[in-house]
């Protein structure tokens, strides 16, 4: 769930980190229930505390505050997903259901992360917010991957629909809405064109298994040796990928974090950690356990789900479950917009894309080797994906380059978005099984 490091929460963490020093709040599951949530007010601090920081709040207060949160009431429907399952009601509503639920139970994930990530201290905490970025879509895709290689294109389809989205959704969304509040937004270009460079050398990685796969089968089914040779191609890009992944940690969270100040980095004074560290870890395992189970029905009714209303497997990964995932991220991305805080908007969609590739697509690669299915998760995915997220990347590129952006470019990359959806949606289920040929 988004980026190289997220931070943050928001899945970018050096550019967050940039943000955190700047005294902003801004992960993004933790921003769709921030608003009117009472525990954003902590108790005054003792006399004897430094002025400008707040005693951290409790498990109890911290709990009434989430359930008088706006979105508080979407987490009905965890109790009523698990209804429906045992009523074997139908799988649609199943898988209606659990997707609504994931939606809250990953904001609170993200919220706690962010609050535990600020006791710990700069360093372990931007590891953490880089690390448990896009927790809710890996969890989500470890599930689909342990039911076995019938579910690997799900999987891959998730993959690549999580770095189109925050290419062309996220950062659409969030340039349209806040180019409509503000004539002109500007944003770090140089953080901007770091993110696109590592997006660029990503998709090069994702690409080569697909090529390798229609160049050297000879237009008939892939042999067995074939295969071996796809596989072993998928381990060692997700090998230099996870390795480029750390390097991009070190780079952005400690050799040159002054490159990722954001322009509306004005210095203030921090308030300490709103929860404890007690009530951060409490609620991030208690979303965390939620998240796995509304995972595992959301994945035993996908195919039923996607039957009914007529979605192709490639569709309802790149499009249905991509958005579950990183529905928290959304309304994050477009509040900072709003705000003209277009800097860290911008970065929060970047971010959550490069973690997707760089780490959530290696971590998957070795979780289906430890899960021994007796066949690898490889990084061979339907033309149609490579063509747009190559696309996707391009045109993120052009976005970036002059620091500045507008309401017609969200425009553009909404329109965008939406003929590769449709794209998706009409492709036909013998095209997007082809990768299992």
């Amino acid at each position: 769930m988004s980026g190289h490091p997220s931070g943050s929460g928001s899945r970018a963490g050096h550019w967050c980190q940039a943000a955190v020093e700047a005294g902003v709040d801004f992960h993004p599951a933790m921003k769709i229930l921030a608003a009117m949530d009472p525990t954003d007010h902590p108790a005054k601090a003792p006399a004897d505390e430094p002025a400008g920081r707040a005693q951290p709040l409790g498990l109890a207060p911290v709990l009434r505050g989430l359930l008088r949160a706006p979105l508080a009431w979407l987490l009905v429907a965890l109790p009523l997903a698990v209804v429906l399952d045992w009523c074997d009601v139908g799988q649609l509503w199943v898988f209606l259901a659990s997707a609504l639920a994931i939606v809250p139970l990953a904001g609170l994930m993200g919220r706690s992360t962010e609050y535990l990530a600020e006791t710990m201290g700069a360093a372990i905490g931007g590891l953490m917010n880089a690390t448990f970025g896009n927790a809710a879509e890996l969890i989500i895709a470890l599930v689909a991957l342990s039911k076995g290689p019938s579910m690997y294109p799900l999987v891959k389809a998730s993959i690549t629909g999580s770095i189109i989205g925050n290419i062309l959704l996220v950062l659409g969304l969030a340039i349209l809405l806040g180019g409509l509040r503000h004539r002109r937004q500007v944003f770090n270009a140089t953080a901007a064109g770091m993110g696109a460079t590592l997006l660029a050398l990503a998709t090069i990685g994702l690409i080569m298994p697909t090529l390798y796969y229609y160049l050297f089968r000879g237009g008939a089914a892939a042999r067995g040796d074939q295969l071996h040779s796809l596989e072993s191609l998928s381990e060692e890009i997700a090998g230099i990928l996870a390795f480029i992944y750390v390097l991009s940690l070190v780079f952005s969270l400690k050799t040159h974090r002054h490159l990722f100040a954001g322009t509306e980095s004005e210095t203030e004074a921090s308030h300490g950690p709103l929860w404890s560290r007690s009530a951060s870890v409490t609620v991030l395992l208690l979303a965390t356990a939620g998240v796995a189970w509304m995972s595992e029905l959301l994945v035993g009714s996908v195919e039923h789900a996607a039957e009914a209303m007529g979605m192709n497997r490639v569709f309802v990964g790149v499009i249905v479950v991509a958005v579950i995932g990183n529905a928290a991220e959304h309304s994050t991305a477009v509040l900072m917009a709003m705000k003209n805080k277009m800097d860290l908007a911008v970065h929060i969609a970047i971010g959550s894309g490069l973690q997707i590739a760089l780490f959530v697509a290696p971590v998957l690669v070795f979780a289906s080797l430890a899960l021994g299915h007796g066949q690898l998760l490889d990084l061979h995915f339907t033309p149609l994906e490579m063509i747009t997220l190559f696309l996707s990347v391009v045109i993120l590129g052009m976005v970036c380059q002059d620091g500045q952006s507008h309401w017609m470019e969200g425009v553009l990359l909404l329109g965008v978005y939406v003929i590769l959806a449709l794209a998706f949606y009409h492709l036909p289920e013998v095209a997007a099984t082809a990768r299992d040929c």
